[in-house]
């Protein structure tokens, strides 16, 4: 497993690259902040959140396009399945190891940690950036003929991760490699759809039939 903190045994580039990440962090932790931002980015993190937007996917599919909508929610939860146990559980726990800034006693005097709870395990990757970016490629490249809105999902996904380094849980090396991730696992999910059901369209409607 691979130690991925600031020290003597990493490469030139790697160590100016951690450097950068460190250096960024602090801005957005500790500089570019308030009050308004505080409440936003402790709001729009919070899982449940997002529980009636979720509900409204897989209805807005099943009633939409029917058997191909119920393979499009099978699809979109093998997505998020599949996101979570690469980040969360393939390289966190097996290939890369970082200590979470709100443990790491190099931040004890200097970080705002503004979240409720800072989770053991490694920073490295963010499955918060992998889950949501693997749901908004797969979402938008499914629906993207249905309205071009679907790219806003986007905006979503980063907002949520920029959120993971506001609230000092993740630097933005994590959320940007876990962006990557789940981006490459959205683009697979959403390939693999497409060859098995097509590409997806909204009912025409007709007067006639009204």
């Amino acid at each position: 497993m691979v130690l991925l903190d600031m020290g003597p045994h990493h490469l030139l580039f790697l160590h100016t690259i951690l450097q950068g990440d460190y250096w960024l962090f602090s801005r957005i932790n500790q500089v570019w902040t308030g009050s308004f931002l505080d409440t936003f980015f402790l709001f729009i993190r919070e899982a449940e959140l997002w529980v009636p937007f979720y509900l409204f996917l897989l209805v807005f599919a099943t009633i939409n396009f029917r058997k191909k909508g119920w393979l499009w929610s099978l699809y979109l939860v093998m997505t998020v399945i599949i996101s979570d146990l690469i980040s969360s559980n393939l390289i966190k726990n097996h290939l890369v190891f970082r200590l979470r800034p709100c443990n790491n006693p190099a931040w004890a005097d200097s970080m705002r940690f503004i979240a409720n709870y800072c989770p053991g395990s490694s920073s490295f990757t963010s499955s918060h950036a992998c889950n949501h970016f693997a749901m908004a490629f797969f979402i938008y490249r499914t629906l993207k003929h249905t309205s071009p809105w679907w790219r806003l999902l986007f905006v979503w996904a980063f907002l949520i991760s920029y959120a993971q380094v506001y609230v000092g849980v993740h630097y933005p090396l994590d959320v940007t490699a876990g962006a990557i991730v789940g981006s490459g696992i959205g683009w697979l999910t959403s390939r693999l759809f497409r060859f098995q059901a097509g590409t997806l369209h909204l009912p025409s409607y007709n007067p006639s039939h009204a």
